[in-house]
C-alpha cells in the first residue's frame, strides 16, 4: 500500500453539517476502497494566498490516508464533480508504508493522547479540590488605610514656587 495526503480547499460559506457531510463521504470511500485513514485533519477557515472561484478565502481539510491508486483517482473524482471543493491536491507520501507500522503509531499516539487528558482532567479536579478547601478568611481582600503626603496646591503659580530645584548627584 501507498501512503497518500490529501488537501482540500472548500467553500467558506459552507455550513459545519455541509463540511461534515463532504468529510463523512471521503472517509467513506476510504473505507469502502479498502484504504486506512490514518486521520484527518480539519485546519479551519483561512486566508488564499489568491482568489479561487471569487474567493479570498477558503476552509482546509487534510486527510492522511493508505491505499492504493483507485482510491485516489474516485476521491479526485468526487472533488471534481462536488461544487462544495475549491481546490484539491493529492500528494504520494510513502510508496511501500507499512500498514501495520502505521496502524501500531496511531494506536500509540491515541492511548497517549487519552493519558495526557486524563492527567489534565486529574490535575483539574485537585486544582478544584484544592480551591474548595481554601478558608473564605483567607481568600478575603485586605483592606488598608492608605493615606497619600501629597500636599494640595491653591494654584500652578505657588506649586512653582514652592518647588527646590534638584541637585546634581556629583555636588551632593
Amino acid at each position: 500500500m501507498r501512503r497518500y495526503e490529501t488537501f482540500v480547499i472548500m467553500d467558506p460559506d459552507l455550513s459545519q453539517e455541509q463540511r461534515d457531510q463532504v468529510i463523512q463521504r471521503v472517509e467513506e470511500l476510504i473505507s469502502q476502497m479498502d484504504g486506512f485513514l490514518v486521520f484527518t485533519d480539519d485546519w479551519g477557515e483561512r486566508k488564499l494566498a489568491y482568489d479561487i472561484k471569487k474567493r479570498t478565502r477558503g476552509y482546509y481539510v487534510r486527510f492522511d490516508f493508505c491505499g492504493l491508486s483507485p482510491l485516489v483517482n474516485e476521491i479526485e473524482r468526487f472533488f471534481r464533480i462536488d461544487d462544495r471543493a475549491l481546490k484539491y491536491m493529492t500528494v504520494l507520501l510513502d510508496k511501500a508504508a507499512d500498514l501495520e507500522k502505521i496502524k501500531a503509531d496511531k494506536a500509540a499516539a491515541e492511548k497517549a493522547a487519552a493519558e495526557s487528558k486524563a492527567e489534565m482532567e486529574k490535575a483539574r479536579e485537585e486544582a478544584s479540590q484544592e480551591a474548595a478547601t481554601v478558608p473564605v478568611a483567607d481568600t478575603a481582600p485586605v483592606e488598608e488605610d492608605m493615606q497619600t503626603d501629597v500636599a494640595p496646591t491653591s494654584d500652578a503659580s505657588d506649586s512653582a514656587a514652592n518647588t527646590t530645584p534638584l541637585k546634581n548627584p556629583e555636588e551632593a
